[in-house]
């Protein structure tokens, strides 16, 4: 048997060692979890870790220990609790999938591409390319009609009410689409830290508008930590210089740190400079070449929009190209998780 928790919520799980290395979805909280593989004293020497004291089975990669929780004791002394039971637990997140749970093989997904050209592959699967169709497309139909009405008013002028009625609509589902976008991002970056190389399946995980809307204000929390040294400057000396930029220039530095430590343990608590700085010097060589490669995606957006500004339909194709390349962003970050989590000393 293998015991391990959700490492969102802590709902505590026991299932065969069978089901090791799989995948699926916490019935509790539907966040994306891995069933660990039972640690044995042969893998702890192999490792250098004999002289550590032993750890718990469901002590794992992927658990961070992000919310606290009280690690569990041995299964011959802790007293009986509440916890979803091996076959109970499988059967549970099987129903969640629609009765069919989708399990990983116990092999982590291996590209078949050199890395630098397999990640603008990333979101072109079924659930990227969906969701970014579905982001851009639906606006841009409501659009088509706004203006498609408007000089039937000038005919007709009851037919106003419609016009109206597709312009509110249009607003209020690129509104919606842009904090969905902002909340699969965040999916993004936690399918990949635990070795996604393909945009996730979210179907029947989605969670309320709400909890969307709370996952965004997080992304806005961690810009305006960042950012706001610089605007402040900006505001109080009103002169664009290189102390500006330098200021600018760092918090961009920062930023994908501090969105990495939001997304994995899933709190305004990722922000803490002590923790920040430690993981930026503890992979300090590679976190550069992961900003390197970020700005230069990053430089690609605008360069788009420039030039497809002038037309409204042209510009619906840069937002599509906005979500593509946001997508690979989120991928980068959460791959420089799996591949340096060793370095981060989160669980700690």
């Amino acid at each position: 048997m293998v015991e391990f928790r959700c490492r969102k919520c802590g709902q505590k799980f026991r299932m065969s060692e069978t089901h090791a290395g799989k995948t699926g979805k916490c019935p509790k909280c539907q966040a994306i979890l891995r069933i660990p593989r039972p640690r044995t004293r042969s893998d702890s020497s192999e490792h250098g870790d004999a002289d550590r004291p032993e750890v718990s089975p469901e002590t794992s990669p992927y658990d961070l220990t992000l919310l606290n929780v009280t690690p569990m004791a041995k299964a011959d002394s802790q007293s009986p609790e509440p916890s979803v039971v091996d076959g109970a637990a499988y059967e549970q997140l099987r129903r969640l999938q629609g009765g069919a749970l989708t399990l990983q093989s116990d092999e982590i997904p291996q590209r078949k591409l050199p890395w630098i050209v397999d990640i603008f592959f990333y979101p072109l699967n079924k659930p990227g390319v969906t969701i970014i169709f579905i982001s851009v497309c639906i606006p841009l139909t409501l659009r088509i009609l706004s203006k498609t009405f408007l000089p039937l008013t000038l005919i007709f002028w009851p037919m106003l009410i419609f016009l109206i009625a597709f312009i509110i609509a249009h607003w209020v589902s690129l509104v919606i689409l842009l904090l969905y976008m902002n909340w699969y991002v965040c999916a993004c970056i936690y399918d990949s830290a635990v070795g996604g190389i393909r945009a996730p399946e979210t179907a029947g995980s989605t969670l309320g508008l709400w909890a969307i809307f709370r996952q965004t204000l997080k992304i806005v929390a961690c810009l305006v930590l960042f950012l706001s040294p610089a605007s402040l400057y900006f505001s109080y000396t009103q002169r664009v210089d290189p102390i500006l930029w330098a200021l600018y220039g760092g918090g961009g530095f920062l930023f994908p740190m501090g969105l990495l430590a939001v997304v994995m343990f899933d709190s305004l608590r990722g922000l803490s400079p002590r923790l920040i700085l430690a993981s930026i010097f503890s992979t300090f060589f590679q976190y550069c070449g992961l900003v390197v490669f970020w700005c230069g995606l990053c430089v690609l957006i605008p360069v788009a929009g420039s030039l497809l500004w002038r037309s409204w339909i042209l510009g619906y194709l840069f937002l599509a190209v906005a979500f593509y390349l946001t997508l690979i962003l989120a991928h980068l970050l959460g791959r420089f998780f799996w591949k340096y989590q060793d370095k981060l000393y989160w669980e700690v």
